[in-house]
């Protein structure tokens, strides 16, 4: 199975999760979902998921100077966004349970 199409499908969820832990930039996400273990995750898709993220009120945005650079833009988690992290993490652990039982009933008869 591609992990590309399962990624697509919970990147939401795990930039909400990553930026409720710490507040981060976008390449900072990007390299801690990496880091996670997420390694096909893009760099666009997390750039564009945090822009719509932040559009839909689930983050806030500041902007941090840098003497490396140019100013970075972090981003923070917003109570609408826990609440959908809540709310999302719910349906994953269903999900993810209810494909571990199929799976162990599956390989039982295999």
């Amino acid at each position: 199975m591609e992990t590309t199409q399962l990624v697509k499908g919970v990147l939401d969820l795990a930039v909400l999760a990553v930026v409720a832990r710490e507040d981060g930039y976008g390449y900072d996400v990007v390299r801690r979902l990496r880091e996670a273990g997420l390694r096909d995750v893009g760099e666009a898709s997390v750039y564009g998921t945090l822009r719509r993220l932040f559009a839909a009120g689930a983050l806030t945005s500041y902007v941090v100077p840098s003497d490396e650079g140019p100013h970075r833009k972090y981003y923070g988690i917003t109570k609408e966004g826990r609440a959908i992290l809540e709310r999302q993490g719910k349906t994953w652990r269903d999900f993810s349970s209810t494909m571990d039982d199929l799976l162990t009933e599956a390989e039982k008869v295999a």
